[in-house]
């Protein structure tokens, strides 16, 4: 069973938005910290977002305030709803569970999905 998968991806004009939807396999999705990765053309992979058990979410500065994280535990996805998408928006986003520290979540993968495309056109 694959652990994770994307969906969502797409084109899209600046100002706009996109949910991303993760379907995890139960094992998975029990994992203390889920989370998102996005890699930009040119750029190193960068931990965006994640949600822990306890339902603390953090997001990378470059997101704040525009990206939104969250789970259904019933259906074990995670989704990751971004608003007023830029073009430095554009790349392969990732979902994946997060290594943890004591209580912390890190960006540190132990699985993650093969990504899903997002294209933000000016």
């Amino acid at each position: 069973q694959v652990p994770l998968v994307e969906s969502g991806g797409g084109s899209v004009q600046a100002g706009g938005s996109l949910r991303l939807t993760c379907s995890a396999s139960a094992n998975t999705f029990r994992s203390y910290c889920l989370g998102w990765f996005r890699q930009t053309p040119g750029e190193e992979r960068e931990g965006i977002a994640f949600i822990d058990g306890d339902g603390y979410r953090h997001f990378a500065d470059s997101v704040k305030g525009r990206f939104a994280i969250s789970k259904d535990d019933a259906k074990n996805l995670l989704y990751l709803q971004m608003n007023s998408l830029q073009p430095q928006d554009t790349g392969v986003y990732t979902c994946a569970s997060l290594r943890r520290i004591g209580d912390s979540c890190i960006y540190e993968p132990i699985n993650a999905g093969q990504g899903t495309q997002v294209t933000v056109s000016s």
